[in-house]
């Protein structure tokens, strides 16, 4: 994983590598946490599939790896591999986190989204997370394509009322689509489930 930062998508200054190359599904937090950047990320080498999160006073040297959130067992929605999506959402109630969870079947893995709420300063604590999925394959070109059955969102946009969340995803690995929701919803949601 390399880093790269800009300020006008022009001109660039590159940091190079500052994980292992196997490592994905990577985000930094929007500002410092306490006095270091803080990286959600999920390395390959790692037993598991499980999101990390990762500590740097500078964003070159990184360390104080701990485990963020791991795969839950058996026959989860997000038994077999979990990951982030988009970037994490700050709220008053904590970092709201999008993830994508895989759960192998007989016909294939299937990538469904999930939400989990951490604590706005040791976000490597997990305040909520939910037990169902909230978005899923459903449509038929999220159902098949090159890569069936799979919802990834790779970004998003709040609206300036600070609650609408228009979620950019990628689906079945052939088209990007756009859902619309609200933050507020997602942690109505996570509260009840």
């Amino acid at each position: 994983m390399a880093l790269a930062l800009t300020e006008d998508f022009s001109h660039f200054e590159r940091y190079g590598v500052i994980m292992p190359p196997e490592d994905k599904d990577a985000a930094l937090f929007p500002h410092r946490i306490g006095d270091y950047w803080a990286l959600i990320h999920r390395p390959v080498s790692a037993p598991g599939a499980h999101m990390w999160l990762s500590y740097s006073p500078d964003l070159r040297h990184w360390g104080s790896h701990k485990l963020m959130l791991a795969a839950r067992q058996g026959g989860w929605w997000d038994a077999n591999k979990i990951g982030l999506s988009p970037p994490p959402i700050e709220t008053p109630q904590g970092w709201l986190v999008i993830y994508h969870g895989v759960r192998q079947t007989a016909a294939g893995a299937i990538y469904r989204l999930g939400l989990a709420l951490f604590d706005l300063r040791t976000p490597e604590h997990c305040l909520k997370r939910g037990d169902e999925w909230i978005f899923g394959p459903e449509e038929r070109y999220e159902q098949r394509g090159d890569v069936g059955n799979v919802v990834f969102p790779c970004g998003y946009t709040v609206a300036p009322d600070g609650d609408t969340i228009h979620l950019y995803y990628g689906a079945a690995d052939t088209s990007i689509a756009l859902a619309t929701g609200s933050v507020r919803a997602m942690l109505e949601w996570l509260e009840q489930h």
